[in-house]
């Protein structure tokens, strides 16, 4: 429906003429508006709310000349197909000849598709007013066909579109109202005009009690609404269980839905991305919700499902849908967007699996410049063109980016291409050319799809690509329209204020109010002083979730039109408090062009800030009143308000206006000069006169989507005559409990000559003494906030100089200082050669479950339909991190209607211990080990209900000592009793005999797995024997199966674990998943009902254990050309409280601090310490990355003191062919790291782009780039040796179709899909006749977890096995029924008692490794890989952007090569996360998490990934593996190359500490936070920042890394 924004006055020549037609009767005003709605159906593609004149003309005419015919019939006819469950009524002409419909006219379009439609068809329906339309047959007629949605106020209408190729009238699907073509079609113009009238009528002041808005067309309306209820739990509960919780405080955008809603100030329709888990369920009164599952299905994909998923932009799927609806939104508000647009869009929205670059790639498809690449082009008329060349009329290329036909003699794309022929009615087809051969001709002579198999397949995955048309969008119900304007009739519903009480004892809200008017929400207030005012709930929801806030009585202040007003005068310009950030942010926009930029400096510096102000979904709904008035000391835009001098205005019933200077509004923390019965009204801000310069900063862990560290507004104005300061204002944020101004330094630059240098050191020095924190400050980071307030001075001192042309030395350095430019936008490269030996292994396949993903259709285990009578598990969990359990008191939870029971260690039937070392209880019996661990369950009757049950169970403790950091349980020796050693040569002896000795420590942190679907169960009783079904999300359903039956003291054939998928695991979902399920299982077991858990998120992150943090002291012996000599290591994991897999992860980090390097003589040894954590556990890489990165880490601080690049260390050290690993593994043929090292050292230029990036260094004071070229190889095989097997059962059924079981898991990987590809190829099949359902432990039993990158390799293997003996036992009937189809062939072996199921298994052979001998094969091959990284620095923030990536992946002969790349640049990502972004943080007073969210826990978003990332596959090396067609495992392999990432930037702080006069050596902990970059960079504002050591003592920091 275009923009969805109805007819405005004035600006439509169609509707709004008919309107303003004075000298009409009634009866003929009545009979043309008939007659345009008559004509909107046929034509209803072309949607009246465009606001297009000429289309709108057209139709207009169309009306009149069916007026003056008069005629009662419908007199079109339309030629066709239409579905066969469409209502065909009639078809009196088949002669596709015997009439044309000319539309002739005198305007501007004269296209000849409109002026000769053949029309040979009628089809009618009852349900639907008859069109009359006059044309050269009048005996002919036809109807639109429509098709009434079950429920739906809405109709799908076929509507006729002609094809320019086919010379054919085809039909497409468009949506109508019903409510508006039914209901009220023949509406007199007075009645109609209403709709489009912009006047307000608003309803009586009466208060309703009921909500209505439309959900995916349908209408609803809910009486007394739950106010707790979220959007997201209402869309859910109806079974739209597309919309996922991933986190619940508006962080992951797997909530995201489009809530459209019309706007009565602008006339128009707007549509918003929200996060429907934070979006109170009321405030959807009036709007018009979308969900995934509303744009399209698997069979009829919406364009934007469609090209993520082909295109492999889903891999788990649980944040698929979130993608969607953003990418959705964005289109839906413009349809022809840029590709930054396309970028930013995602701003909301994290993913852990795919490192973005996939969705990225899709979507930009849809971007201005896609038809460079093939697809339909938007016009500014809204409707699809297509693309012609004037030299060429098929000149649109094959879909590729670098297309021939698209390059100029140069090589370069032709940007000045452009369309110079529109054909109006059919959106084309996305126009790909051919995808065999050359697509044209190009100066070099070679095609564009001649050497890289990826690109080739992803052009002929463009070619399937629908057309995107925003014209077939569900329209905006034109009801909601008359809804909003308060001009819906007596019968129907109006919009009210409104008042409704619900809720218990347990409710956070109990009376919610929704004003209408400023003068209502004032009589709202007056009577209820302090009711909490919410308006987007960003932050409320957040409290209530998380701080377990109560607000009686709640005040939605949202709808208020006089709130966000926006209006300017001489002075300056008056924000309505209510506008949303969003809309702010455009308003500002405007403003700053309209006004001039010297003018609007502070509305500019207010932008800035604003762009990475949280991401679009919170930003589509927060309000600036919210941000001013929740007074956060770190607020973003607040100290922007105070330093450009803004004033708010406040009001009340009983003192009118008053104004309020923002230098005076905040009072303390969280406390601000309102009064009560006060309301924020407006904020004013001035504009700039000359001579003034406004900048803001700040500065987050993560770019976008992050809450400030640090964050400021800085404003100066200087006297034009002579160069004094006559004011200025430092506003800053996070430096103290509000927002604070730095007076002394504002004083001491007062009347002085601004650029002189003396002032600059006298202002930095007032402000670093004025804003000096203490260590132990909350929020942690003292050292580097201080750096930051001078950091961010400096930079405005420079910038301001250059602007206002003082010649001083910074101003010099500004185009450093200020980042002007926009980032660069991302782009990807992916390489595969072209040679396929096989029909289906090897190609890049897209995921199987892709397009379910897309839609919304895959389900999780949270999305399974709840049974009759089921219960939800709460958790009780331990506020301690170590202590006695004295008591459990839980009457006043079983108190509380709806709870069934509270179940403690006391209830567990069987064995209440499990693990592989069986030192781990599943609910404590009398000691709890960590804080937030569960000791008890509240059984209840729904999730809200047992969360806030199990809050009231109270808990009587002891407490006893508690360690929580590696380094303290080493310093107390606080560990496991297990050793793993690995020793080889004389150490000693080799550093007698070495020139260097270097002694030293490093140090890695943990890491969240953050997969986007948390832990969740659904335990289902048999009623009989004690069986149990299983539901899990889990990566191990046989651990699974045996914990629940050793828990219930039933034997394991009793319990069915079931995993259909799971919404990513990594490995956190391996051991940890089992301790959940036997929650259910309990709980199950007690009630006899169905049980379930799903955690949130924080529960999640407290629960479950992290990557294990690991701490190592090293000594090393080098030559003075580098050559390693010895090497003792001695590393120290964080284990947490119990064994879980921590000895399996300490033996492949030992087995790893080798990496890719012969060191002749080794001293490895490993311990695993014991904390008070949560048991830490398998992560991707499982050990690998943290043993690999304690040896990078050392060699880096050896380069630095051989004054050697370490590059050159690598390569002098790495392994050859023939060599032998510490343990005892000679490395055959398959080594290829030194191939790929110099392949990629080539390929990328690394001796080139090494000259530059020193010459930018030398060039740059301080903005540095740095460069890393990083090798890996990677063991693959489980280390357990009875581990190493799998197996499969294969069915094929008697109409032909195969069904697949194996025991590997799917959680976003393309396991499944992999072994469909298998199955297909060994039964010599195509891949849709291969079926797999699910993993259940009845089918595959005795499973080993889908893990250690090898469940290809095993499941794999035992498929084919399986396979293998079902094509021979099928050869015979092959061969003899030649010819026939394979159903046929199925069929026959059947009835001839042929056995058509078969098992394989598979056990990886001459495995297994002793640790006390060192003897024994540990790995069955390595997959190996390199990657070379460049980044720049700012190092005066420790910001970063990783400008390129290049990776060289060695994965044997691929199964499926675009999964596989998938792979590489997924753990790529994950691994530049833990590498940099992911801190993970404790408070040391009690041992509570601190980073519970993805508020304050940072992966990776979609502008942190490379902004040129470039993968390719090894081709051509020797391949003699016995692996399933000769492939390698993948998962985990890439992740360690993702901290070539820190490595580069290790490189540029070096680089940046060569100006400092502080020549310490550089020890550099992961990950590389920004304050870490920072305060390594030790220039002089980082030693002013300083402090002194004697401070410290005794002072607990606020946070700690473990």
């Amino acid at each position: 429906d275009g923009d969805n924004s109805g007819i405005s006055d004035g600006q439509s020549s169609g509707l709004a003429e008919h309107e303003e037609d004075q000298n009409s009767t009634s009866a003929e005003a009545s009979a043309k508006n008939a007659a345009y709605w008559k004509i909107f159906l046929f034509f209803g593609h072309l949607d009246p709310t465009e606001k297009n004149p000429r289309i709108c003309r057209k139709l207009e005419r169309l009306a009149e000349k069916e007026f003056s015919e008069k005629s009662d019939e419908t007199t079109v006819t339309s030629d066709g197909t239409v579905p066969d469950d469409w209502d065909i009524v009639s078809n009196p002409a088949n002669d596709a000849n015997s009439s044309k419909l000319v539309l002739n006219d005198d305007d501007d379009m004269g296209d000849s598709e409109w002026n000769n439609m053949p029309l040979s068809r009628s089809f009618s329906a009852a349900d639907i007013p008859k069109i009359t339309i006059q044309d050269m047959a009048p005996n002919s007629a036809v109807q639109p066909v429509v098709k009434l949605e079950d429920e739906l106020e809405v109709a799908r209408v076929m509507v006729p579109k002609y094809s320019g190729d086919t010379k054919e009238l085809l039909f497409s699907e468009t949506w109508a109202d019903i409510s508006l073509l039914l209901t009220h079609p023949f509406r007199n113009l007075t009645e109609t005009s209403q709709i489009y009238d912009s006047d307000i009528t608003m309803a009586s002041d009466e208060y309703g009690r009921s909500i209505l808005f439309y959900l995916n067309g349908k209408r609803v309306l809910v009486e007394q609404p739950d106010l707790d209820m979220t959007l997201l739990q209402y869309v859910r509960s109806t079974g739209l269980t597309g919309t996922k919780l991933g986190c619940g405080e508006g962080g992951c955008g797997a909530c995201t839905v489009m809530v459209s809603r019309f706007d009565v100030e602008q006339d128009k329709v707007v549509h918003a991305s929200v996060n429907a888990c934070l979006c109170p369920l009321y405030s959807i009164d009036g709007k018009h919700v979308i969900t995934v599952e509303g744009l399209g299905n698997t069979t009829n994909p919406h364009p934007v499902q469609q090209r993520i998923a082909l295109l492999h932009g889903s891999q788990c799927g649980f944040c698929t849908p979130g993608f969607v609806m953003s990418l959705y939104t964005l289109l839906r508000n413009n349809p022809n967007p840029t590709e930054r647009e396309i970028e930013e869009c995602f701003d909301g929205n994290l993913c852990r699996c795919t490192g973005y670059r996939p969705i990225l790639d899709a979507a930009k498809t849809f971007s201005e410049l896609a038809w460079k690449r093939g697809a339909a082009v938007i016009g500014e008329d809204g409707t699809a063109h297509v693309i012609r060349d004037n030299d060429n009329s098929d000149d649109s290329g094959c879909g590729l980016q670098d297309c021939c036909r698209l390059q100029k003699s140069n090589g370069k794309v032709n940007s000045d291409v452009r369309a110079s022929e529109f054909t109006l009615p059919e959106p084309a087809a996305p126009r790909t050319g051919t995808i065999d051969g050359c697509c044209g001709k190009t100066t070099s002579g070679s095609c564009c799809k001649s050497q890289n198999q990826a690109e080739v397949e992803k052009a002929e995955v463009i070619g399937q690509f629908k057309a995107y048309d925003p014209t077939q969008e569900l329209i905006f119900p034109p009801f909601l329209i008359r809804y909003a304007k308060g001009n819906t009739s007596g019968d129907e519903p109006q919009l009210r204020a409104l008042e409704i009480s619900s809720g218990d004892g347990t409710s956070w809200c109990r009376t919610l109010y929704r004003p209408l008017t400023l003068d209502g929400l004032l009589k709202v207030v007056e009577a209820h002083p302090d009711a909490k005012l919410v308006a987007g709930n960003s932050e409320v929801g957040v409290e209530v979730k998380f701080k377990r806030a109560k607000f009686s009585v709640q005040v939605y202040v949202n709808d208020i039109p006089e709130m966000r007003a926006v209006h300017s005068d001489a002075d300056g310009v008056t924000f309505g408090a209510n506008i949303t950030l969003a809309q702010f942010g455009s308003a500002l926009d405007a403003l700053v062009a309209e006004h001039g930029e010297q003018r609007t400096q502070s509305l500019a510096a207010l932008r800035e800030n604003l762009r990475y102000f949280a991401g679009n979904q919170i930003r589509n709904v927060a309000t600036i009143a919210g941000n001013i008035a929740t007074a956060s000391p770190i607020s973003d835009l607040n100290p922007v308000f105070m330093a450009s001098g803004a004033t708010v205005t406040l009001v009340s019933r009983a003192h009118g206006q008053r104004k309020v200077p923002m230098c005076e509004f905040f009072l303390g923390y969280r406390r601000t000069a309102m009064q009560r019965s006060e309301v924020l009204l407006s904020v004013h801000v001035p504009f700039n006169p000359e001579g003034e310069v406004v900048r803001a900063f700040k500065q987050a862990k993560r770019k976008d989507d992050d809450i400030a560290i640090v964050t400021c507004g800085l404003r100066v104005r200087v006297d034009a005559a002579t160069g004094a300061v006559r004011d200025s204002a430092f506003a800053y944020g996070g430096m103290a409990p509000t927002t604070v101004l730095a007076k002394a330094a504002m004083s001491s630059v007062d009347g002085k000559q601004w650029g002189e240098r003396t002032v600059l050191d006298t202002m930095l020095a007032a402000c670093q003494n004025e804003l000096r924190l203490d260590y132990g400050v909350p929020g942690g980071m003292a050292e580097y906030r201080a750096a930051l307030t001078t950091s961010f001075l400096f930079k405005f001192w420079a910038v301001s100089c250059r602007q206002l042309q003082i010649g001083c030395v910074e101003a010099r350095l500004a185009h450093e200082l200020e980042d002007d430019e926009e980032r660069q936008l991302s782009r990807g490269k992916q390489e595969y050669a072209s040679v396929v030996d096989r029909a289906i292994v090897g190609k890049g396949i897209t995921h199987l479950s892709a397009l379910k993903q897309v839609t919304g259709e895959a389900r999780y285990v949270d999305d399974m339909p709840a049974l009759q009578g089921e219960l939800y598990v709460g958790l009780v969990m331990s506020e301690r991190a170590h202590a006695r359990i004295l008591g459990i008191d839980s009457q006043k939870a079983l108190e509380l209607p709806g709870v069934h029971r509270v179940l403690t260690a006391n209830d567990v039937p069987g064995h209440n211990v499990w693990n592989i070392f069986k030192d781990e209880e599943i609910l404590p019996s009398a000691v709890v080990h960590h804080m937030g661990q569960p000791l008890a369950l509240v059984v209840a009757d729904t999730q809200r209900l047992a969360q806030e049950a199990a809050r009231m169970v109270r808990v009587e403790y002891e407490d006893l000592p508690a360690v929580l950091t590696v380094r303290d349980a080493v310093e107390k020796e606080s560990w496991f009793p297990e050793v793993r050693q690995l020793k080889n040569g004389d150490v000693e002896t080799a550093f007698a005999q070495a020139d260097c000795v270097l002694e030293g420590e490093s140090y890695c942190a943990p890491q969240e797995h953050f997969y986007l679907e948390p832990f969740g169960s659904i335990a289902v009783p048999k009623g009989e024997g004690g069986e149990f079904d299983i539901y899990a999300s889990t990566q191990n359903p046989t651990e699974t199966q045996m914990v629940c039956a050793e828990l219930l003291g039933v034997p394991a054939s009793r319990i069915v674990c079931h995993v259909k998928r799971m919404g990513g695991g990594f490995g956190g979902k391996e051991s940890r998943s089992a301790l959940i399920a036997a929650y259910t299982a309990l709980a199950a077991y007690h009630t006899n009902r169905s049980v379930r858990i799903m955690l949130d998120r924080d529960e999640d992150m407290q629960i479950t254990g992290q990557r294990h943090p690991f701490y190592g002291r090293w000594k090393v012996g080098a030559t003075r050309d580098g050559r390693l000599l010895g090497v003792r290591m001695r590393i120290y994991s964080n284990g947490g409280f119990s064994h879980d897999l921590s000895i399996g992860v300490l033996e492949r980090a030992v087995s790893h601090l080798d990496n890719c390097y012969r060191i002749p003589a080794t001293d490895f040894e490993g311990r695993v310490c014991r904390t008070n954590t949560q048991s830490n556990t398998a992560f991707r890489s499982f050990g690998g990355c943290q043993g690999m990165l304690m040896l990078e880490n050392m060699l880096c601080e050896l380069a630095d003191r051989l004054e050697l690049p370490v590059e050159l260390l690598r390569e002098r050290n790495m392994y050859r062919v023939g060599d032998v690993t510490p343990f005892s593994q000679p490395l055959d043929t398959d080594w290829n790291v030194p191939r790929m090292w110099a392949q990629l050292k080539q390929k990328a230029n690394f001796d080139a782009r090494r000259a530059e990036v020193d010459a930018f260094n030398a060039a740059s004071r301080y903005r540095k780039r740095g460069l890393a070229l990083l090798p890996t190889k990677f063991g693959i095989s489980f280390g357990a040796k009875h581990l190493n097997q799998g197996m499969a059962l294969v069915h094929v059924y008697m109409d032909g179709s195969v069904l697949v079981a194996h025991g590997g898991t799917e959680m976003g990987q393309g396991l499944h899909t992999k072994m469909a590809m298998v199955a297909a190829e060994t039964l010599e099949l195509p891949l849709d006749a291969i079926f797999i359902s699910e993993t259940a432990t009845n089918t595959a039993a005795n499973t080993s977890p889908t893990a250690a990158s090898a469940s290809s390799d095993l499941n794999g293997y035992a498929v084919y096995n399986a396979c293998r003996v079902l094509a021979d036992r099928l050869r015979p009937y092959r061969e003899s029924m030649q010819g026939e189809s394979f159903a046929k062939i199925a069929h026959t072996a059947y009835f001839d008692r042929c056995n058509l199921t078969a098992a394989g298994h598979y056990a990886t052979p001459d495995i297994g490794f002793n640790w006390q001998t060192n003897e024994g094969l540990l790995y069955f091959y390595f997959t190996q890989g390199v990657a070379m990284a460049e980044v720049e620095l700012d190092a005066l923030t420790g910001a970063h952007t990783t400008r390129r990536v290049d990776i060289i992946m060695d994965v044997g002969k691929s199964l499926n090569k675009a999964i596989d790349i998938g792979q590489i640049e997924g753990a790529f990502a994950q691994g530049q996360g833990w590498s940099t972004t992911e801190e993970f943080l404790y408070f040391p007073r009690n041992g509570r998490l601190f980073t519970q969210g993805p508020g304050n826990y940072k992966i990776p978003s979609a502008m942190d990934i490379p902004r040129d990332f470039r993968v390719e596959l090894l081709e051509g090396a020797p391949n003699a593996l016995k692996t399933i067609f000769s492939s390698k495992g993948i998962g985990e392999p890439p992740l360690f190359l993702g901290s070539s990432v820190f490595f580069a930037l290790r490189d540029a702080v070096l680089a940046a500490r060569k100006h400092s006069a502080h020549q310490s050596p550089l020890h550099f902990e992961l990950p590389a936070t920004p304050e870490i970059l920072r305060l390594a960079c030790e220039d002089e504002l980082v030693e002013l920042s300083r402090i002194p050591h004697e401070q410290k003592l005794g002072v607990m920091p606020f946070v700690v890394r473990i």
